[in-house]
């Protein structure tokens, strides 16, 4: 699959950076890049254009100088004056295709994580914080935006620079140049050295500013029950904590980088001045032309000037070399649960049959605590079963799993007779339609809430699902209608609107198995009644899933099974259930005079 020129398959990305490989981790960053010949190939001529007239006037002034040009004072300086203009334009070629290649580029690296990230299953993202990863979708990527579009250019600019300075010096006086050569090894030397480090400390002040973006995040998003706990002070001591840990890591990156840049410039023009103290003798004695010493310093500047901002522009080359790592680590990252080579199509007509056969579980976070524990359970197509137990009795799971977010440890799970794993996740989902709990609304309009479930569905299909929700006379009060914006997690709409939204969505998808994490359980008794009433639409002649936390929802199921322990304990109707005294019976007793 490709997005935006951008590989994002497994194959091609193999060779993604791997941990340690310096700056070879720039490598993903080249592969973007070179998605765009034309625009690389104007700024590369812009920059040798630039390096060339730099170089250039040197040359020109030693003609000068010495009244050799041929063109005549004035026609020198036209000359002159012309390749300043050529300069300044190149200058400004370079710098637009540049960082149009650097936006380029940090835009297709962003669609390319975000698209693998969106293949990984729920699992990782238990042991991989989501906050922490859109840290290095926004602080990673501007450390290669930078070094696009402007660390990799000043650096080439230099090194050109620094190259065809030192060829033009060996033109200008070969002794002189070779005496200038003899630093270059004790200027290199501390330049890897500190390098080094440089890298490794840019790591981990990249790593702590990915921790304060992570910490403000989850602040902000709980900021009711921050405030509802009053514990304002202490958050704000703890992101204090978070961002001075950030400082202290940037500052040792940063008191290297200051040492490195010192020794270099210090190496540099030490040796110049030595150099100049030298050659000002052989002027006098006539060895040298007046303006060959101009120019063979004005370039000696030029160089030493090349030189020394490669020492700062390396650190930079670093630091993305340590961006383009974590982003490289998230690129290459395989989903763990995946469509097998030849999947087995599920039988159409959809039924919605569910079996569970023998199933243990335990999640990859929390492998001392099973989940499940031989697990069956077969439910017939268009039947509704609830399932009740104490909190951790694994209840949810049974929806994860046959949503195929995990994998079982042993035992099997099928839709319509077809072995998860056989089958596509996609086609299995697309079979299943869920209404949780906690409904998840997304900020943007209600029409893009609802069509969730359907994105090509029309605008009357929309209200169809609107109105068996019994969303559709909020919505129609709305501002604008299905394109009202809901804000951040639906902060517009009130939990029984929010409720209802995600029936239209499940409605819309039109699924044969229904799932329910029981949905009015938060709400009151107005709104509940509208959900029940949208709900049982919903249910009707579909496979039904019901997770009843409330015994009184379930009262009139035809099948109950009650678990516990990652154990179907009990099964039956509520009133067979209640006359065994058992767990079914003591949880009910509980909630029913609770109620009185």
């Amino acid at each position: 699959m490709r997005l935006y020129g951008v590989t994002i398959m497994a194959d091609p990305l193999t060779d993604a950076p791997k941990p340690g490989r310096k700056l070879g981790s720039l490598m993903m960053v080249w592969r973007a890049v070179s998605r765009y010949p034309g625009h690389l190939a104007i700024a590369l001529a812009a920059l040798l254009t630039t390096t060339g007239a730099t170089l250039s006037l040197t040359w020109i002034l030693k003609m000068v100088v010495d009244g050799r040009s041929g063109l005549g004072e004035n026609r020198a300086f036209t000359a002159l004056f012309a390749l300043v203009g050529v300069l300044a334009i190149a200058t400004a070629i370079r710098f637009y295709f540049v960082s149009w290649l650097g936006e380029r580029t940090v835009a297709d690296v962003r669609v390319a994580v975000q698209s693998n990230l969106l293949r990984l299953e729920p699992g990782w993202f238990e042991e991989n914080r989501p906050s922490e990863i859109a840290s290095r979708l926004t602080a990673d990527t501007a450390q290669i935006e930078m070094a696009v579009g402007t660390t990799v250019s000043v650096a080439l600019r230099n090194l050109l620079t620094g190259v065809g300075g030192v060829a033009l010096l060996f033109y200008y006086d070969p002794g002189l140049a070779g005496m200038l050569m003899i630093g270059i090894p004790v200027l290199v030397l501390p330049l890897v050295l500190l390098g080094r480090r440089v890298r490794g400390h840019s790591r981990s002040s990249q790593d702590r500013i990915a921790d304060i973006g992570a910490m403000a995040v989850e602040t902000l998003s709980a900021m009711k029950v921050v405030q509802a706990f009053s514990q304002e002070r202490r958050e704000a001591e703890r992101f204090a904590g978070a961002v001075d840990r950030g400082f202290v890591a940037a500052k040792r990156r940063i008191l290297i980088r200051a040492l490195m840049t010192s020794m270099v410039i210090g190496l540099l023009f030490g040796g110049l001045s030595l150099l100049l103290r030298t050659t000002l003798g052989a002027v006098s004695a006539g060895v040298i032309s007046p303006g060959t010493l101009l120019a063979f310093v004005t370039t000696s500047v030029l160089v030493a000037g090349a030189f020394g901002a490669l020492s700062e522009v390396y650190g930079d080359l670093l630091r993305a070399a340590g961006a383009a790592e974590r982003l490289g680590e998230l690129l290459v990252m395989q989903p763990g649960i995946a469509a097998p080579a030849s999947p087995v199509a599920l039988p159409e007509p959809a039924r919605g049959a569910i079996r569970f056969n023998h199933v243990a579980f335990r999640y990859p976070t929390r492998r001392d605590v099973s989940a499940l524990v031989d697990f069956s359970l077969d439910v017939a197509p268009g039947e509704t079963v609830a399932v009740v137990g104490p909190s951790g009795a694994g209840k949810s799971t049974l929806f994860q799993l046959l949503q195929r977010f995990y994998d079982p440890d042993s035992g099997e799970i099928a839709i319509d007779g077809v072995p998860l794993p056989a089958a596509d996740p996609a086609a299995i989902r697309r079979r299943i339609a869920m209404v949780p709990q906690e409904t998840v609304i997304f900020g943007a309009s209600a029409r893009d809430n609802i069509r969730y479930g359907d994105w090509d569905a029309s605008d009357d299909a929309i209200w169809a699902a609107a109105e068996a929700a019994n969303a559709a006379e909020f919505l129609r009060k709305l501002p604008d209608g299905l394109d009202t914006f809901m804000g951040e997690g639906g902060a517009r709409l009130s939990g029984g609107q929010r409720q209802r939204l995600a029936i239209a969505r499940a409605l819309l998808r039109d699924a044969p198995i229904l799932l329910l994490d029981e949905a009015t359980s938060a709400l009151d008794a107005g709104s509940e009644q509208l959900v029940q009433q949208a709900l049982e639409r919903l249910m009707d002649g579909r496979t039904t899933l019901v997770i009843a936390h409330r015994l009184a929802t379930v009262r009139a199921a035809g099948r109950i099974i009650v678990m516990d322990d990652g154990r179907i304990v009990e099964e039956g109707t509520h009133a067979t259930l209640n006359a065994r005294g058992g767990l079914y019976a003591r949880l009910a007793a509980l909630q029913f005079s609770e109620a009185a």
